[in-house]
């Protein structure tokens, strides 16, 4: 996210709920008492004034805000697994650990023994109690215990791999850890750790499974010991067995990903990557090899630790699995506070020509063979990168830039920079192969902003519109009519694929726990998720991406409430050919539209299309976790499509109608 999004995301909020509620009462009233329309809708499917839209046109792009990863995509189970995130000052918080015991059986606290050069803080348990003796622990064992990220879930006959480097001085050690409810009563799964005097005087690396036998959603880990001693932890963690192509993804977010056939995959974040001071931005070195060994990083942009688990190998390697290009957004030198001068910025940029030696470089290379010793010898696709989070504005911006700019260039060629000023700004001197926009705006105006680029001149670089969204009163946690107006900019932008080569909305993902921004596409809790109405917003697109457009005209009289898109696409299923055609109805009236399509070199089939709506009673209806298809698409077959034909266009929808072409005579471009 952009830091002026954030200022503009932040605004609606601070409406009165009454006027919400008013709001909502006239949207009601609106669609009860709309007169229907009649319109014309016709669609230039000749090939002379075809145009193909380019194959990267619709992607994602992942922020790590909203505890999107960290307690979400990232299956870690554990938080603040390193117990680095109270500072590496010592003793220091453990927050969310919690301690089992008091003062007179336990005393818990940090220090730094760790053997760990870059996380050197450790969990340190001295044990006052026994299992016999005058001071008999209580029935348990003392100890400690994790909830996770607003509870693990644990789900029954699954596996769960845990890792825990373990160290006791003197004595031997005698450890339960397991898996139970959150009031730590029943337990699900546990294993026991034992050793000699001698086993574990260094820190030794301790793996093992557990499998539970019952389903529970709000889990925490829990370790205890019934024997006296110092006992030290460090890097403990739990991951699920089952992980999205086996690459510690939680599989069903994951899954709603690839669901949308994304093109691209921008990452880390905007404000995210820049950090309210550069201390805390993310620094992609810090975030590759072993989990266990990375010092993590507090994410002040939106205020909480991350121990960096998904970090830029992990981003590289989702793209991969998603079969979308990277588009990594590098720290120019900027934080939101602070920026570091053209004439100091020269190890920053080497540090980002590295980083793409790690994504590209062969596997004897230095960078890319630490890439390849964490098993991915082959070198990424990284095509894409992105110079920085709309700082155009900041002093050294433009000389910073320069400088990144030509030395990519120089090591790289072939990969496409990205600008975070506006298309004026460059030119011979100032060179781009791409500019970002960021859009974030009320519905009404995102609507309006269909016709955003019609008149953007069209040489030169083009567009990515990596932010767009829908904020403000009638956004609320996701809306119909939010994901309406997002839908007729969409559309703009597929008539404007000319001079708009990629787009991704923003924010992605959004932990129930933890709302920093709304709305957002996808809503999870730890063991539940839903999507928005525009995340299935997002499906009408999915196959638009390399496919090939066609002009359309709409004409309806008094009422500016509509847009419309054409593409045909092939199905990679069959390699049948569609004739998509899609229809946004912003307003509160229902419309018989005649459609006529004119130029197809092939019939349309007596069957085999369908028609799909999203819509619902209200504009303002949200889905949750109750309702998690509240507002989503419902597809139909549409019989006796023909290429002219009448149709009725609901208030407040986004419509598709995917007509079966003939075989063989149609051609894309």
């Amino acid at each position: 996210m952009s830091t002026m999004a954030v200022q503009r995301g932040y605004a609606g909020y601070l409406l009165r709920p009454a006027i919400v509620v008013l709001c909502a009462l006239c949207w009601t009233s609106f669609v009860r008492f709309a007169v229907g329309q009649t319109g014309q809708l016709s669609v230039d499917a000749s090939p002379q004034t075809a145009r193909k839209i380019p194959d990267k046109m619709f992607g994602i792009f992942f922020e790590e805000i909203n505890h999107a990863g960290a307690g979400g995509l990232w299956a870690e189970l554990v938080s603040n697994r390193g117990f680095e995130a109270g500072g590496p000052n010592t003793p220091s918080n453990i927050d969310p650990w919690f301690i089992i015991g008091n003062e007179s059986s336990i005393i818990v606290g940090t220090d730094r023994t760790s053997s760990f050069e870059r996380n050197p803080v450790a969990l340190r348990m001295e044990v006052l109690c026994d299992s016999k003796g005058t001071n008999v622990c209580p029935s348990g064992g003392v100890g400690v215990y994790n909830p996770g990220y607003w509870g693990m879930n644990i789900e029954r006959r699954k596996s769960y791999k845990g890792i825990s480097p373990t160290i006791r001085s003197s004595d031997a050690v005698s450890l339960s850890v397991s898996l139970r409810s959150s009031d730590g009563l029943q337990k699900l799964a546990s294993r026991t750790i034992t050793g000699g005097k001698k086993q574990f005087t260094n820190w030794t690396k301790i793996e093992f499974h557990l499998k539970s036998s019952i389903n529970n959603t709000n889990s925490r880990l829990q370790i205890t010991t019934t024997k006296t001693g110092v006992v030290w932890l460090d890097q403990v963690s739990v991951m699920p067995s089952d992980t999205y192509m086996g690459h510690g993804f939680r599989k069903d977010l994951a899954s709603m990903l690839a669901d949308l056939k994304p093109q691209f995959l921008k990452f880390p974040g905007g404000n995210y990557a820049m950090g309210n001071y550069l201390r805390n931005a993310f620094q992609w070195g810090d975030t590759v090899g072993p989990w266990e060994e990375r010092p993590g990083h507090f994410n002040d942009a939106w205020g909480y630790w991350t121990d960096d688990g998904l970090g830029f190998f992990e981003f590289l390697q989702l793209a991969e699995d998603l079969g979308a290009s990277p588009v990594w957004v590098v720290n120019d030198g900027a934080s939101a506070n602070e920026e570091v001068s053209t004439a100091r910025i020269a190890s920053l940029v080497k540090d980002v020509v590295d980083g793409i030696e790690f994504a590209r470089g062969g596997p004897k290379t230095t960078w890319g063979s630490v890439r390849a010793a964490m098993g991915h010898p082959q070198p990424f696709k990284l095509d894409y990168v992105s110079i920085g989070n709309q700082e155009c504005w900041m002093l050294y911006y433009r000389g910073n830039y320069q400088k990144f700019y030509s030395a990519i260039k120089a090591s790289y060629p072939d990969i496409n920079i990205i600008s975070s000023c506006d298309k004026s700004t460059i030119s011979p001197s100032n060179p781009a192969d791409l500019y970002d926009v960021h859009v974030y705006a009320s519905s009404a105006n995102m609507f309006s902003r269909t016709s955003m680029f019609d008149n953007t001149p069209r040489s030169g670089p083009k567009a990515i519109v990596s932010e767009y969204a829908v904020t403000g009163n009638d956004a609320g946690k996701g809306t119909l009519v939010a994901a309406l107006a997002e839908a007729a900019f969409l559309v703009g932008l597929e008539k404007n694929s000319d001079v708009v080569e990629m787009a991704s909305c923003a924010p992605l993902f959004v932990n129930d726990n933890d709302r920093r921004w709304s709305p957002d596409a996808i809503v999870f809790n730890s063991w539940q998720h839903y999507g928005c109405p525009n995340y299935w917003m997002l499906h009408f697109f999915k196959d638009s991406s390399g496919a090939t457009f066609h002009p359309t005209t709409m004409q309806i009289s008094s009422y500016d409430q509509m847009v419309a898109s054409a593409i045909t696409w092939q199905s990679p299923k069959d390699k049948s050919t569609y004739l998509k055609i899609k229809v946004v109805n912003f307003g509160s009236k229902a419309v018989d539209l005649n459609i006529t399509v004119m130029g197809l070199e092939s019939g349309i089939k007596s069957s085999g299309s369908k028609k799909t709506v999203l819509t619902s009673a209200a504009p303002l209806d949200e889905n949750s976790f109750q309702q998690p298809e509240k507002v989503a698409p419902v597809s139909s077959p549409l019989a006796d499509a023909t290429q002219q034909m009448g149709v009725s266009v609901s208030p407040y929808s986004l419509t598709s109608f995917d007509l079966l072409l003939e075989p063989s005579k149609h051609s894309s471009i």
